[in-house]
């Protein structure tokens, strides 16, 4: 089983210490990249798969580095419905 299923295992199983880079790496693994947007974009943060173009946007986690619960189920809902999961 490779690094990539085994954290896609993890994200399924919604923990509750899900960090911020391990969705990074997770997402990262399906062709996202993290977008470059400005300065002022605060904790908002996109991603986008180039093949695609898909975008998907949230909020970074600040004081935790913990994803939360509904970011988790959200996330989950867009990439099955992308194909990217089962």
């Amino acid at each position: 089983m490779s690094r990539q299923d085994k954290l896609l295992l993890r994200f399924l199983s919604r923990p509750n210490d899900f960090a911020f880079f391990e969705l990074v790496t997770l997402l990262r693994g399906f062709g996202y990249t993290k977008m470059r947007v400005g300065k002022t974009s605060g904790s908002r943060v996109a991603f986008i798969n180039e093949r695609t173009k898909h975008i998907i946007r949230l909020h970074k986690p600040h004081s935790q580095k913990t994803l939360k619960t509904y970011q988790i189920a959200d996330l989950e809902k867009v990439l099955k419905v992308k194909g990217f999961i089962r």
